[in-house]
């Protein structure tokens, strides 16, 4: 589950991260309102709250939104009104959200920050090594995704245990590592620490502040948040499951929540059905060594039946950005025949115009084999992960 700039950079807060003054507002006038309060001072920074990255370099599709991007710098009071009548109600397109864009129907009004120089740090699990990693980068103007792809060198990682604070010594090493002053070691200290706490107290799985800023003073202030959280550690944290704004929801993504289904979105052209989010991320990580994105995945773990399974199935083939599919199942719990039944109603209904590569092991594997053989469908079967992956990439080239 994802939540909003604004809703996560409260929950920051409470962990002593400073962030900038700021309110939300769902109407012009509320805008405006919040931006006179006594303790902002021009300028402002109007952000479009959408769950998507990069929203000041995306675009609008409504004309009357202008080209500035969904987060813009305004100096003046009288400025708002006009900007704000500008952004809400119209259709913010970024890289991240896909040409359909999302609904912007709320703004985030912030007193504006300057600051001395930006850096990125982030948390997320490391589920190769089983661990928590901290990584910070200098920006110097480059986006953190382009420095991973082409200097991954820029980036330090340091493993944080989930019990206690980071330690004197990591925090020097991030302090050496971004060139700062002794007057920041203090702040950054708290900065480091309450990310840390954030993320394990609040089951997340990833945080996300970029950029973080350096004020004059040497104090680190969070410009940006993101934070994302474990579906299935939600029972616990009620207050948490509160933020969720189904809007932001895709209808697949609702769509697979209903039959207790786990859906992503990306922004390859594979889809993939899996159950369980270890073979997910080996299956896109070989994709991706053959130069291929992921477009989706589906989870599909858990107590399942025949028209769950090809409802499911059903999310992934209707998914116009998907080229071809690929079904990896490790059969325990789910017999893999019953996938086998799902992914023939599911074609029958909606047909299979895209490349289908489908790997069985485990419960029922044989049985499931033949049922897809005898259903004369196009449907290749393989062997091994490392093999659908081949097959589906090869599949996918001929269909080109």
């Amino acid at each position: 589950m994802n939540i909003h700039e604004y809703q996560a950079k409260q929950i920051l807060n409470r962990y002593g991260i400073n962030i900038p003054k700021g309110g939300i507002a769902y109407t012009p006038n509320e805008a405006k309102r919040v931006a006179a309060q006594s303790s902002f001072r021009g300028p402002w920074m109007l952000k479009a709250q959408i769950q998507s990255g990069a929203r000041n370099k995306g675009y609008f599709l409504e004309k009357k939104a202008g080209n500035k991007g969904g987060i813009r710098q305004v100096k003046s009071q009288r400025d708002i009104l006009n900007q704000v009548e500008q952004m809400l109600g119209s259709t913010l397109v970024t890289m991240q959200t896909g040409p359909e864009g999302k609904l912007v129907s709320r703004l985030y009004v912030e007193a504006f920050t300057k600051v001395e120089r930006v850096f990125y740090a982030g948390l997320a699990i490391d589920r190769v090594n089983a661990a928590l990693t901290l990584l910070v980068a200098v920006l110097n103007g480059a986006d953190i995704s382009e420095i991973a792809l082409s200097e991954p060198e820029r980036i330090l990682k340091l493993r944080l245990d989930l019990d206690g604070d980071t330690t004197p010594e990591q925090v020097d090493e991030v302090m050496r590592f971004l060139k700062l002053k002794p007057k920041s070691a203090k702040s950054l200290e708290v900065f480091i620490n309450g990310l840390h706490r954030a993320f394990v107290d609040n089951d997340a799985t990833m945080i996300e502040v970029n950029p973080a800023g350096v004020m004059k003073n040497g104090d680190i202030i969070a410009l940006d948040a993101k934070f994302s959280f474990d579906d299935n550690a939600l029972f616990r944290h009620q207050d948490i499951l509160r933020l969720q704004d189904d809007y932001e929801k895709s209808e697949r993504e609702l769509q697979a929540a209903k039959y207790k289904f786990t859906y992503s979105e990306f922004d390859g052209s594979v889809g993939c059905i899996v159950n369980g989010d270890g073979i997910a991320l080996a299956a896109m990580d070989l994709l991706r060594n053959h130069g291929v994105g992921t477009a989706c995945f589906l989870n599909v773990k858990g107590g399942v039946d025949k028209d769950k399974i090809s409802s499911g199935i059903k999310i992934i083939m209707t998914n116009p950005q998907v080229e071809g599919i690929l079904i990896n199942i490790l059969g325990g719990f789910l017999r893999c025949n019953l996938i086998a039944d799902g992914i023939i109603s599911a074609a029958s209904e909606v047909g299979l115009n895209v490349p289908l590569v489908v790997r069985f092991e485990g419960t029922n594997k044989d049985e499931a084999r033949e049922i897809l053989e005898k259903s004369k469908l196009p449907i290749i079967l393989a062997e091994t992960m490392e093999d659908a992956v081949n097959k589906l990439v090869e599949a996918m080239e001929e269909s080109d």
